[in-house]
C-alpha cells in the first residue's frame, strides 16, 4: 500500500510538471518577450543609476537604456544584423546540409542497423548504447531510427522491447552532449558562448571542438552507466515481454547497401586521409599560418565545412550505389529537406538573436556578472560545490524548457561572463552546462522528440502514457546526473583541459 502511495505522489507532481510545461508559451513568443522586458529593466535600470565596479579596469558598468531615442535607433536600424549576424545561425545551416544528404540518401540509417546487426549478443544493450549516444551527432536520426530498430532488436532476441528502447532512448538524449565526433550541437552552443564571452573580452573567441576531451570521455562513462542502469534496474522492473503483438524480424543488409556502405567508408577514409595533409605536416595549410599550430587555426575555426564535407561526401557515394539518389537534384532536394526541418529553429533564432543583442547593449549581463560573483565570493560558493549547484540548475531549467540552445542563450549572457570573473574559461562553464542540459531529456515532456517516443512505447503497450515514460527513464537520468557530476569533480581535480586550447582557468 505504501508503494502504491508512493507512486500516486510520484505521478502526480510528474503531472504537474507536464501541466506547468504546457503553460508555458512558445519558445520563440519566450524570446520575444525577453526581449522586450529587457527593454524595459534597462530603463529601470538606468533610472535607478544600477551600476557596478569593473574588477579589472575600477570603472563605473553604468546601464544603457533602449527605451531612449538613441536605443530606439539603434534597434530600429540593427534588426537585420541582429539576426544574420548570430554565430549559431549559419553553423547550424551549413552543417545539417551536408547531413540531409547523408539522412536522405539512407547511408544514416544504414550505418545504424550494420553497427547494431553485427555486436555479439551479450554486448547488444552496450551497442545500443553506445551507438545512441554517437548518433546524436547526426540530427535526429537516432530518434526516428535507433529507438524504434533497438525495440525490434530485444523483441526478436527474445527480450522487452520496452527495454531496448529504453536504452536506446536514454544513450540518444540522455547522452545527448556526449560524442567521439563533433556533431551540429558543439558549434552551435559554442557560437552562444563566444557572443557571451564578448561581454567580459570582445576578442575571446570559442572554438566548436572545445569540450571535445570531456564528451569524448563521457561517451564510455555513459555507454557504462546507460547499460548498468538497463540490466541492473529497468529490465528486472519491467520484466518478460508475453503479447506477441509488434513481433517483427531484423531486417538484415541488401547486397547493394553492403557495397554503398564499403563505399562511403572508403571515401570517408579518403576524406580524412586528405584532412591530415592539411594538419599533420608542420606546413599544413589548415593550420594557423603564423604560429603553424592548430589552436585558433583555420581547421579549428572551419570545423562546421569539415562536417558539412564528412557527411556530405559519403552520403553521396552511397546515394549513388544504391541509386537513392539519381542526379544532382536528388542532393538538392536531400538538402532541402533537411532545411526545411529548420523553418521552427530560424524563426526561433529571429527573437533569439534580438534579445543576446538587446541584452549585451545594456551591459546588464556584465552588471549581473560582477554582482553575481561578487555574492558567490561572499558567501564562499566557488569551485566544486559551485559547479553541482550550476548542473542541478541547468537540470530543472531543462524539465520546463527543452531547446539546449534555447537555454544557453538565455543562461550564457549571466553565467559566462560571471564564471569568467570568477576565474573560470567559458569553455568550462558550457561543459558543466551540458551535463546538466543533457540528463533531464529523458524525463521531461519539453523535449521534442517525447512525443514520439510515446508513440513508439505504445505499439508494444497501449496504456502507456507519460508516467509510464518517465518511470522507466527516472533511472538514467539519476544516475547519469551522479556518474557525470563526479567525473566532472575529478576532471576538474587534476586539471585536464575540457578540449583543445579549453584550459579550466583564466591566465
Amino acid at each position: 500500500m505504501d508503494v502504491k502511495e508512493k507512486k500516486s505522489l510520484f505521478y502526480r507532481a510528474l503531472d504537474f510538471v507536464e501541466w506547468g510545461g504546457n503553460k508555458l508559451p512558445h519558445p520563440a513568443t519566450m524570446f520575444a518577450t525577453f526581449a522586450f522586458i529587457v527593454l524595459v529593466i534597462s530603463a529601470i535600470a538606468s533610472a535607478f543609476n544600477f551600476i557596478a565596479l569593473h574588477p579589472t579596469t575600477g570603472k563605473e558598468i553604468l546601464p544603457v537604456n533602449l527605451l531612449n531615442g538613441d536605443g530606439l535607433r539603434k534597434i530600429v536600424t540593427s534588426l537585420v544584423s541582429n539576426f544574420t549576424g548570430f554565430a549559431p545561425l549559419g553553423t547550424v545551416l551549413v552543417a545539417l546540409l551536408g547531413v540531409g544528404v547523408a539522412e536522405g540518401t539512407g547511408l544514416l540509417s544504414v550505418l545504424i542497423r550494420a553497427f547494431v546487426l553485427s555486436a555479439p549478443r551479450k554486448l547488444i544493450t552496450m551497442v545500443i548504447v553506445f551507438t545512441g549516444v554517437m548518433s546524436n551527432a547526426a540530427s535526429e536520426a537516432g530518434y526516428v531510427i535507433l529507438i524504434p530498430l533497438a525495440g525490434v532488436i530485444f523483441q526478436t532476441l527474445g527480450r522487452n522491447p520496452l527495454v531496448g528502447m529504453a536504452a536506446a532512448f536514454a544513450g540518444v538524449s540522455g547522452g545527448y552532449s556526449a560524442n567521439l565526433v563533433l556533431g551540429t550541437v558543439d558549434p552551435l552552443l559554442a557560437g552562444i558562448s563566444q557572443e557571451a564571452a564578448k561581454i567580459i573580452n570582445p576578442a575571446y573567441i570559442v572554438n566548436p571542438a572545445c569540450n571535445w576531451y570531456f564528451m569524448t570521455a563521457s561517451t564510455f562513462l555513459l555507454t557504462l552507466l546507460g547499460t548498468w542502469v538497463t540490466e541492473k534496474l529497468v529490465e528486472p522492473r519491467l520484466g518478460k515481454y508475453n503479447s506477441t503483438e509488434g513481433n517483427s524480424t531484423m531486417e538484415q543488409l541488401s547486397i547493394e547497401e553492403k557495397r554503398g556502405l564499403k563505399l562511403a567508408f572508403v571515401t570517408s577514409l579518403l576524406f580524412f586521409a586528405l584532412l591530415a595533409l592539411t594538419i599533420v605536416p608542420e606546413n599544413g595549410i589548415l593550420r594557423d599560418p603564423t604560429t603553424k599550430g592548430i589552436l585558433h587555426s583555420p581547421f579549428l575555426s572551419g570545423i562546421v565545412t569539415i562536417i558539412f564535407f564528412m557527411f556530405l561526401l559519403p552520403g553521396a557515394v552511397y546515394g549513388m550505389v544504391t541509386k537513392s539518389l539519381k542526379n544532382d537534384s536528388d542532393v538538392i532536394n536531400a538538402m532541402s529537406k533537411s532545411m526545411g526541418t529548420l523553418a521552427g529553429y530560424i524563426v526561433l533564432v529571429f527573437f533569439a538573436a534580438q534579445f543576446v543583442a538587446f541584452f549585451n547593449w545594456t551591459n546588464l549581463g556584465l552588471i549581473l556578472a560582477v554582482k553575481g560573483s561578487e555574492f558567490l565570493k561572499s558567501i564562499g560558493l566557488t569551485g566544486i560545490p559551485l559547479f553541482v549547484v550550476f548542473i542541478i540548475f541547468a537540470a530543472t531549467m531543462n524539465l520546463f524548457m527543452g531547446s539546449a540552445s534555447a537555454k544557453w542563450a538565455i543562461m550564457a549572457p549571466v553565467f559566462v561572463p560571471m564564471f569568467m570573473l570568477l576565474g573560470y574559461t567559458p569553455e568550462l562553464t558550457q561543459c558543466v552546462y551540458r551535463i546538466g542540459d543533457s540528463v533531464t531529456n529523458i524525463i521531461t515532456p519539453m523535449m521534442s522528440y517525447f512525443a514520439l517516443i510515446v508513440a513508439f512505447v505504445q505499439k508494444y503497450n497501449k496504456n502507456a502514457g507519460l508516467g509510464t515514460i518517465i518511470a522507466m527513464m527516472l533511472p538514467y537520468s539519476v544516475i547519469f546526473l551522479i556518474g557525470w557530476t563526479i567525473m566532472l569533480i575529478i576532471w576538474i581535480y587534476f586539471g585536464i583541459p575540457v578540449g583543445p586550447g579549453a584550459e579550466l582557468y583564466l591566465r
